[in-house]
């Protein structure tokens, strides 16, 4: 008897129509796994290189200051130290010093340079101790900012493209260096990106407590550095688009057109206010929790800024303290520094100086994708509307800073591969598989430049450029040498040349003494006198005049340390 198709059909085992989709389930939560998995992995590796780091440096030029300041804010409720910079930063550093338990003899007539030397090396702490929980805080903020970044991406082209961002931002040789020390850099620009990405945000869904959540990541970026500042219009103008957006998604937008345009302006007036309000709540806050008395004299070596911009300074809404500082921010802007770039010093500053800075300290790999992820955002529709909300805050920041007259490092452009690590991640929107093969190589080569540069990220160049050990060659200061291997001079000068007589030109904070080094400066001493070895900071290398030329001339380099100390050996 034969049987036909339709029992045929009818007779086949259950299993051929329900296997499918239960493997679908299976490798759907096996990828979710997989992508946790490597979400970990990144966030891992780069605690391990922040930790290695704070464990390894001494103390870089600026982070004495900030951690004596940090310690008088939390135990004197004062802010008569550092000014210059708002509270945030340092009360995020103190919170990890309450776990060191400094002892500090302070004196009235400190400075606060003086502050930190006292604090590390003449009240009987133990330097690295104190370092490290100083700089644990911002190690862990610089991860959870890693998050964000992911967030944000991710929210913009999928998963995939969520693991491009972090995979770029956490490999940033230049996020990893400063993102573990106890500085303001990378918190300032973290908190930037956080208001960016809350703002894109209340696009969708209710607005309000996006947009509130956003003045405040806003309020504590200005609370944390002052060259925050020229973000404001440009995360407010974010803000009204993205409030008038979710307006119109909801359809509550009717009535005659004079009506509709009056109740918008209004709305995007009621945006604008109500983030600025909520912004300089938060910076007022910061302030009071130091000393709710909010007891400030201005000091007086504070500069007097005159015309438009002293105008501004004596209506602006802010703390005295903090437009005391703006002043002398003002007064640092209006003086001459020296710079160094590709083996020129030059007085004054170059308006280039800080994309040709990123240029050498950028990993080939995040350049490509970094300029390949713009175009995207720019160009594939999907993404246009989310390319401003990527592209605007950095490119405000970055004219900004590049008119500034302090050329000494890409940490005053640090937003940049922090929000460009988001912008990149636009290439996974492109379908061609060759595209986005060519992106997982630039990643891979990403991975291998920055894990090559370990554990010396501070220093670090590209291939194009040499990489870290060529970094002297082309530029100075925070982008070389900032202070932080005199621990490791220390250790090769007992390891390779015990018992010789060292002289040391050292830029930076520490005190070579408290780390076992006697050594004398060989600029103060009769040139035929100077014999030996002559460690010698690159900065000072590369700007070296007159007595240290003339001592620089006669000698042959012996070792390099960190890549930011050169040993010389003078016969």
């Amino acid at each position: 008897m034969s049987t036909s198709m339709a029992d045929r059909r009818e007779s086949r085992p259950p299993t051929s129509t329900t296997e499918p989709p239960r493997r679908f389930a299976r490798l759907r939560r096996h990828r979710r796994w997989l992508l946790a998995l490597a979400v970990a992995a990144l966030l891992a590796q780069m605690a391990v290189a922040m930790v290695t780091a704070a464990v390894r440096q001494t103390p870089t030029i600026d982070e004495p200051v900030y951690v004596g300041t940090a310690v008088v804010y939390t135990r004197e409720h004062s802010l008569r130290y550092n000014p210059e910079h708002p509270p945030l930063g340092k009360l995020i550093i103190g919170a990890g010093l309450v776990f060191a338990h400094p002892h500090l003899d302070a004196h009235a007539t400190d400075d606060q340079t003086a502050l930190g030397r006292r604090l590390l090396y003449e009240s009987g702490n133990d330097p690295w101790r104190v370092m490290f929980w100083a700089r644990l805080p911002v190690i862990v903020l610089t991860l959870l900012f890693g998050l964000v970044v992911l967030a944000f991406a991710r929210e913009l082209v999928g998963p995939v493209g969520g693991l491009v961002a972090l995979a770029l931002y956490t490999l940033s040789p230049d996020v990893i260096a400063n993102g573990s020390l106890a500085t303001l850099d990378v918190p300032a620009a973290g908190f930037v990106l956080t208001s960016a990405w809350l703002v894109w945000r209340a696009r969708h869904g209710r607005p309000s407590p996006h947009l509130a959540l956003a003045a405040v990541a806003l309020g504590a970026a200005l609370a944390t550095k002052m060259s925050t500042l020229p973000a404001v219009p440009a995360l407010l103008l974010l803000a009204v688009l993205s409030r008038s957006h979710a307006r119109r998604a909801s359809g509550s937008g009717s009535g005659p057109i004079a009506r509709r345009r009056l109740v918008a302006v209004g709305v995007a007036a009621g945006v604008a206010v109500g983030m600025a309000l909520l912004a300089l709540t938060v910076v007022w806050a910061t302030y009071l929790v130091v000393d709710p008395r909010l007891r400030w004299a201005t000091p007086a070596d504070v500069p007097a800024v005159h015309g438009l911009r002293g105008l501004a300074l004596h209506w602006l809404p802010l703390p005295r303290p903090y437009r005391d500082g703006m002043r002398v921010q003002f007064g640092f802007e209006n003086a001459t520094w020296s710079g160094f770039l590709f083996g020129t010093v030059y007085r004054g500053s170059l308006w280039y100086y800080l994309p040709a800075a990123l240029l050498v300290k950028t990993p080939l790999g995040a350049l490509v994708l970094w300029l390949a992820g713009a175009a995207t955002m720019l160009g594939v529709p999907r993404l246009r509307a989310a390319a401003p909300y990527v592209l605007l805050p950095p490119a405000v920041l970055l004219a900004v800073a590049m008119t500034g007259s302090r050329d000494l490092g890409v940490r005053y452009a640090l937003f940049v591969p922090v929000f460009l690590a988001v912008a990149a991640a636009g290439v996974v929107a492109l379908r061609p598989r060759p595209a986005r093969l060519a992106a997982a190589a630039a990643v891979l080569f990403v991975a291998v430049s920055s894990l090559r540069a370990f554990p010396y990220y501070l220093p670090y160049s590209n291939e194009a450029f040499g990489g870290p050990s060529m970094t002297r060659l082309r530029l100075h200061d925070s982008n070389v040498d900032w202070g932080q291997d005199l621990g490791r001079l220390a250790d090769r000068l007992s390891e390779r040349y015990p018992g010789e007589r060292v002289w040391l030109v050292y830029k930076g904070s520490g005190v070579p003494s408290a780390y076992g080094i006697e050594a004398a400066d060989p600029r103060k001493a009769p040139p035929g006198e100077v014999h030996g070895l002559l460690a010698v900071s690159d900065s000072s290398v590369a700007k070296a005049d007159g007595r240290l030329a003339a001592l620089l001339d006669g000698s042959t380099p012996v070792d390099d340390v960190g890549h930011s100390i050169t040993v010389f050996r003078r016969p």
